[in-house]
C-alpha cells in the first residue's frame, strides 16, 4: 500500500469511499437519518474534485483501490479522514495520519486540530489528539454529534 497525494482521477473513488464509509461504518454511532444527512444520496463528484485539489490530500492506493484519505488544510485542520469500510482495522488510517504529520512540520505547522465524529474519536485520540469539547452540529436538518479535538506537534512526534 503507497501514501500519495490526490489525483484528480480519484475523485469518484474518494466520493463514493465517503458515501459508503459514513452510511456502513458510522451507523453504529448515529441512526439513519443522521448519516443520511451526513453522506447524502446526491453525491457531487465535481466538488469532491474540487476540495481534494485544494488541500494536501493524501490517499492510501492499494494497487488501485483506494483503501483511505485525509486532507491537510494550511491551517493545520485536517477536515476528511475515512478509511474503507473494507480497510478498517488494518493501520490505513495511523499511515494516513503519519503522512499528514510530516507534511504539517514541513510547512510549520505545530498544532493540528479536527472535528471528529464519535466513530473516529478512538482513533484522535490513539493518535495523541485531546478532546477540546463535545459539539453539537446541524447537518441537512440533522443533529450530530462530533468532537473539537487537537493536537500539538513537537519533534519527537514528527520523527517516530
Amino acid at each position: 500500500m503507497k501514501i500519495r497525494l490526490f489525483k484528480e482521477q480519484d475523485a469518484t473513488q474518494i466520493a463514493l469511499l465517503f458515501h459508503e464509509t459514513v452510511r456502513e461504518i458510522n451507523l453504529s454511532d448515529y441512526s439513519i437519518a443522521q448519516v443520511k444527512a451526513w453522506a447524502p444520496d446526491n453525491i457531487n463528484f465535481r466538488n469532491w474534485a474540487k476540495v481534494c485539489s485544494e488541500r494536501f490530500t493524501y490517499v492510501a492506493d492499494d494497487r488501485g483501490i483506494i483503501a483511505g484519505f485525509g486532507e491537510l488544510e494550511l491551517n493545520g485542520h485536517i477536515d476528511c479522514f475515512y478509511c474503507h469500510k473494507n480497510y478498517q482495522r488494518m493501520g490505513v488510517g495511523s499511515k494516513i495520519y503519519r503522512a499528514i504529520e510530516t507534511k504539517a512540520n514541513e510547512l510549520g505547522i505545530n498544532r493540528l486540530y479536527v472535528e471528529a465524529s464519535i466513530t473516529a474519536k478512538p482513533f484522535f485520540l490513539q493518535m495523541g489528539f485531546s478532546i477540546i469539547k463535545e459539539q453539537q452540529v446541524e447537518c441537512r436538518g440533522e443533529t450530530l454529534v462530533n468532537y473539537a479535538m487537537e493536537k500539538f506537534l513537537t519533534l519527537s512526534d514528527i520523527s517516530q
